[in-house]
This record gives structure tokens, sequence and C-alpha cells, in this order.
């Protein structure tokens, strides 16, 4: 084939496939099967709707993983197991509340109330003072609570744990959003509970301060009552009569006094005098506002008071005699003062980390110890300035401080995009009034 023969075919070919479009339709013409042009139409309709679809396709994955995690926690699930070389004692594993559980004993091995001929419906109710959804087998003792046994659970109030318990995991009741109460057996040789809160046997290490514990105050200091179901109803009001769960400041109906005087009864707490250590998350994410520690005081464990963000400030006291009051009366303590007790000696890991409403520390000569990440986040930008803990005052002189053990990132640090700040640290410092 000549090269002209093949100049004239592809000629041929261009020519076949030109459309005859009308002149004033030059612009609109739509051929069939195909969309319409994009005359004078927004591209941004289509960026938007892309936006959109990929937003859609992220809150459905989300929420995905929310409800299967959900269906996870809330499965009733009551696993035990056999104590190897114990026979006849078991641990509980995992305690996954199907969501009515408000009360649970750790004393025997406990399953849920099924219907014989309904496996999937439940028997019982649960109500103030009892709970019939669960049955106990208590010739099968528990003596042990594995370690995140109740983790995550979010309706579970009231636990109450038997005599016969002698080893409790430190992470049993990791967020336990709900958890008000851990009651113990005044029988039990190692563990007992001071008003719902869980200390070991000689009262020398607070355990487990319950997230939820204010709200039980909040009813027993007469800041709420039970209705008829036994569901307790906040008395608080706003401005409009609407009724609010919690107190967070000033109203036209609640002055500053009765904002403080809720404050000591509520939201804060004194350790007794004879605890010598805070046991590791013991405070996590509690609702506080003040806390304090007895001048006996040795340590405070790991994540000790983790996330407890309210706390706006940590007091000191020393009495001649021994204190067992939890609540705070005006007039109570020989000598307070702020900040960390002397004679305190270690500091552990992320104690005070989140902890953006302190904003006064002092850490006395006697500290050796402080674990990595000790005052993490707590301090945060102002405005123009730093809030939080936005310096450190130290008793020592740097050269005998630096020769403790301290950890890594210790001091709080703010470091946001592009406002960097390390804070002051004040060697050799008095402590303040």
């Amino acid at each position: 084939m000549s090269k002209n023969k093949i100049k004239t075919k592809k000629a041929q070919i261009v020519e076949d496939e030109i459309l005859d479009i009308p002149e004033d339709e030059i612009w609109t013409y739509q051929i069939e099967g195909l969309a319409a042009p994009k005359i004078n139409v927004s591209y941004k309709n289509k960026k938007g709707a892309k936006i959109l679809f990929v937003v859609g396709i992220v809150v459905a994955i989300v929420a995905s993983l929310y409800f299967s995690v959900v269906a996870l926690l809330n499965t009733g699930t009551l696993e035990y197991k056999e104590i190897d070389g114990k026979p006849g004692e078991y641990e509980i594993v995992q305690f996954s509340n199907n969501g009515a559980i408000t009360e649970f004993y750790v004393d025997g091995i406990a399953s849920l109330n099924y219907a014989a001929e309904d496996a999937g419906m439940l028997l019982g109710e649960a109500q103030a003072g009892h709970n019939d959804i669960v049955v106990y087998d208590r010739s099968k003792t528990v003596t042990k609570i594995h370690e995140y046994a109740f983790n995550c659970d979010s309706t579970v109030q009231k636990i109450y744990i038997g005599a016969d318990v002698t080893e409790i995991d430190i992470n049993a009741f990791y967020s336990c959003w709900a958890l008000q109460c851990i009651y113990v057996d005044e029988d039990n040789p190692n563990y007992c509970d001071l008003d719902g809160v869980l200390y070991n046997k000689d009262m020398t290490e607070i355990i487990c301060y319950p997230i939820d514990h204010d709200r039980y105050l909040r009813l027993k200091e007469g800041y709420a009552h039970l209705d008829e179901n036994g569901v307790q109803v906040s008395d608080l009001v706003d401005d409009n009569g609407n009724i609010m769960e919690e107190l967070w400041g000033l109203t036209e109906k609640y002055d500053e006094n009765f904002f403080e005087e809720y404050n000591l009864k509520v939201r804060t707490y004194v350790i007794p005098s004879t605890v010598e250590k805070i046991g590791p998350l013991c405070f996590n994410y509690a609702n506080l506002r003040y806390v304090y520690l007895p001048e006996g005081l040795k340590e405070i464990g790991t994540l000790g008071f983790y996330d407890a963000g309210n706390i706006n400030a940590i007091y000191s006291y020393k009495n001649d005699t021994v204190n067992m009051e939890t609540k705070y009366t005006e007039g109570m303590f020989q000598t307070v003062y702020p900040s960390l007790p002397e004679g305190l000696e270690k500091i552990g890991s992320d104690c005070f980390t989140k902890d953006r409403g302190l904003t006064y520390m002092y850490i006395p000569s006697s500290v050796t110890y402080i674990g990595h990440h000790a005052f993490w986040d707590a301090v945060y930008k102002d405005g123009s300035n730093l809030g939080g803990i936005a310096e450190m005052n130290v008793a020592c002189d740097e050269e005998t401080f630096k020769s403790g053990t301290i950890g890594s990132q210790w001091l709080p640090k703010y470091d946001y995009m592009l406002f960097k700040k390390n804070i002051d640290v004040n060697y050799s410092a008095e402590r303040a009034e």
C-alpha cells in the first residue's frame, strides 16, 4: 500500500466522525448516551459531593467500630476460671455488662437470669437495693479479680467485694465511668472501704476512688433525691428551672458561697492520716476540686491523678491525732499548707498528666523519684501566656535534685504547632504560704 493511500484513508476516517451540530446548539448539544456538557455550571458542587462522600465513609467506619465495641462490652458475659492449685477458688476474668447490671457482688460465681425457654430473655429487673437479673452460686468462691475485669463498664454503679477476695488487680476497675462505690465485706482480711472508697485493710494505701463517687455524694449531701423507681434525680436547677446534673460555676440562683459549700461537700476529699501510698490509677478521671494529703504520705503511684483535670488545688495537712474523716470541715487540721506533703518520696509516671486545673506545684526535698511524664500536659496556652502548672517549684538545689531518679519529660511542656515553651523550674524555692 502506498503512502498516499494511507493518508487518504486516515482523512476519510476523520471525515466520517465529524458531527453535524447546529450552530445555535454548539454549546448545549448532547450526544445520546453521554452526560450533558458542563456549561456555566460550577464544579464546586462536585468537590463538595466528594467531601461529603468521604466524610460519610469515615462516619460509617467510626460508627461501625463504636457499635462493635459497644456490642462487645454489652454482651452480658460473666467469665470465671478456677485458680491453678486452688481447687474450688475462682477468679473473675471478665465482666461484660448487658446494660442492666447496676449492682454486682464479687463473692460467688454469677450468671445472668435467662428464661429457660428463651436464652435471649432476661428475667428479673434492676432496682435500687437489689438486682435479680444476676444469680449467684456462692458454693463456688471468688477470691481474685483479674486485670481489667470491669474495664470500661458504663453501667455498674456499686460493686460489693466478698470476704474471701484476697487479690484485686490494680487495673480491675479502670475506666468504670458509672462506678460510685466499692463496698467490702467487713470480714475481708485484705481490703476495706471507707464510705465506698477502696483501701487495703490497715488503711495504709488508698486503692480506688470510684470515678463517679461525686454522684453518690450529691445524693448523700442533699443535692439530689431518689424518685419512686429508685432513680437518682438532681435537685440542682439552672436559672430557667431546668435540671442540672452538676454545678460547674456560679448562676443567679447559686452564688459564690453556695458553690464553695457544694465543692467542699461533693468535690473535696481528705485522705486519712494513716495512708502512706496512693495506689496506681487511684484518682484517674475523678471529679474533684480539692484534695488533702496527709504528711505521712510516701508515694503517689503511676497515673495516680491521671486526667483529674477539675482539681483546682492540692493541700497537705498534719495532725497530732489520727484523722479518719474524709469529709472536709473547717478547723479539722492543725497544720495545712499548699501542694505536696513534706516526707513524700516518690511521684509515679504520668501521675498528674492532664491536670490543667492545678496552678501551683511544689516538690519537697524528700522526693527522690519522679517517673517519666509525671506532669505531662498539665499546662496550656492562655492567650499569650501559659495556664495550669506554668512553673515548677523545687525545694532542693538543682544539683541535689538531679542526683535523684528523674524520668524523661517529667516537666509540663507546651508544644502545639508554632507555639512551643518549656516552663521554668525554680530550684531552692520556698513553699508558698
